[in-house]
């Protein structure tokens, strides 16, 4: 039987028997699937760090029919977020959009803009600066929140004010060098948090875990 060879990112890991690991991890083109890796948790695996959080690697696995897990053969590493480890605030982020993924896919139903969405919201934490990452860290949660639960198909029509219509018509049509002048509060993007996290938490079997955390920052 030919290895099939995906491109996907690592959920998660669990301890399997000696030295092994379930790994769950979602594919471009299979979507989400759960598999054992022989020998990864020993020094000597040729895994390396491609099973870490979130890495972005090329797949290579067995799939048989009738069977939950496949067997992993080799997992290449495109791009790891080992960089944004530095940061407690992106450790978080990194944590909850793991675990948003894996309670919100179905196993083995392909989504190529969620895939795509997870994409984006790395590659826009892994370009902010150090000092640029506590707003980053926000900018890119609410963007995948609200997109994760958009993608999934059960997010509520979001009450509007009028003012809110206006002023996002108005900002809509100003120039780009205008729309410093544009102040946004706080307090909005925090209860726009806040709701898309409880409408998270009432599609999935279990409270996150990381929300507590992210609204603790």
């Amino acid at each position: 039987m030919p290895a099939r060879v995906s491109e996907a990112f690592v959920l998660r890991t669990y301890p399997f028997q000696e030295g092994d690991l379930i790994v769950s991890f979602y594919t471009r083109d299979q979507g989400k699937l759960r598999g054992v890796a022989k020998r990864a948790r020993k020094p000597t695996s040729a895994f390396g760090s491609a099973l870490e959080r979130l890495s972005q690697v090329r797949m290579s696995y067995y799939q048989r029919e009738n069977v939950e897990l496949v067997r992993l053969d080799s997992a290449e590493l495109i791009q790891t977020q080992f960089g944004l480890l530095g940061s407690y605030d992106a450790g978080v982020a990194l944590d909850y959009i793991a675990e948003v993924s894996e309670h919100l896919l179905p196993p083995s139903e392909p989504n190529e803009r969620f895939f795509r969405l997870i994409g984006a919201v790395l590659a826009d934490l892994r370009a902010a600066a150090p000092e640029q990452l506590p707003s980053a860290v926000w900018r890119a949660v609410t963007y995948f929140s609200f997109w994760a639960v958009r993608l999934s198909g059960f997010l509520p029509d979001l009450p509007v004010c009028d003012a809110s219509r206006e002023l996002a018509f108005e900002i809509s049509t100003s120039p780009v060098a205008e729309l410093s002048r544009y102040e946004w509060s706080k307090k909005t993007a925090a209860d726009l948090r806040r709701c898309l996290y409880r409408e998270i938490e009432t599609h999935v079997e279990r409270k996150l875990l990381t929300v507590p955390l992210m609204e603790a920052l």
